[in-house]
């Protein structure tokens, strides 16, 4: 019997791969990830440079092209921008990771109007618009993978009504384009991260031990594990899912 294997720099060679916020936590490991398996990435930041110049290193050390590109998810303008860059730099877009986005938790009588803009404008509205200006260069085998959150599924404390339903936004959205974009061999999935263990939400941090019982593993996840997920989503082990709500919590939605 013979076996053939399938080296993991080759699954996603020759395809072009835009990770939204990719300077650090779940972005970062999902560019790295993406480049590990073969694929030239753009991540977008908005904060340190340092940092996204040095993931983009790590991209090129491994042989494949990365690209930093500073770009406010709340400015329409840059989100168009950032795509338009992409296609004419690389000639083509073959993969979007919608994972940028910020948090505002709190009682809802405390939520400032100028948050509530805030929080719509980048978790909903530039995913949107990614997906939108992507879209025009995506061909057959193109996919679209948004982060969204646990807590659009199962709102477990008080206080997250304004993320919960910025997040819930992103299922209406994923299966909306997967039914538009299906005619066209692309594929659109959202993944619902548990806690996850970043800079931003440490599994040793002041709610760590909550967060944590929340979860039927009773345990914080790593950043590789949604990248894992991604990576299968956009590779051809993904070809056939697609308006997909993929839950990768630990069991806090059970």
């Amino acid at each position: 019997m013979t076996t053939v294997t399938t080296t993991a720099m080759a699954k996603l060679d020759g395809k072009v791969a835009l990770v939204t916020g990719g300077s650090r936590g779940i972005g970062e490991a999902a560019a790295l990830r993406l480049a590990e398996d073969g694929a030239d990435v753009v991540l977008t930041y908005q904060g340190s440079t340092e940092r996204a110049e040095a993931v983009a290193a790590k991209i090129t050390g491994m042989g494949r092209r990365g690209w930093a590109v500073r770009a406010d998810s709340a400015d329409p303008q840059a989100v168009r921008a950032v795509v338009a860059a992409v296609a004419e730099r690389f000639g083509r877009l073959d993969i979007l990771v919608n994972n940028a986005g910020i948090g505002v938790l709190g009682p809802i009588e405390d939520i400032a109007l100028d948050d509530v803009d805030r929080v719509l404008e980048v978790n909903v509205r530039a995913p949107f618009l990614y997906a939108q200006a992507a879209s025009a260069h995506l061909a057959e085998g193109g996919r679209i993978i948004t982060i969204g959150s646990c807590i659009a599924k199962r709102v477990a404390f008080p206080g997250g009504s304004l993320y919960s339903a910025s997040k819930a936004a992103m299922i209406g959205l994923t299966k909306a384009l997967a039914r538009e974009l299906g005619p066209r061999g692309i594929t659109v999935n959202v993944i619902h991260p548990g806690p996850i263990d970043t800079e931003m939400n440490p599994a040793d941090g002041p709610s760590a031990e909550f967060q944590a019982s929340l979860t039927s593993l009773g345990t914080f996840g790593r950043v590789g594990d949604i990248a894992a997920t991604i990576a299968h989503l956009a590779g051809e082990d993904g070809r056939y899912i697609t308006a997909a709500e993929i839950a990768v919590d630990g069991g806090f939605a059970a």
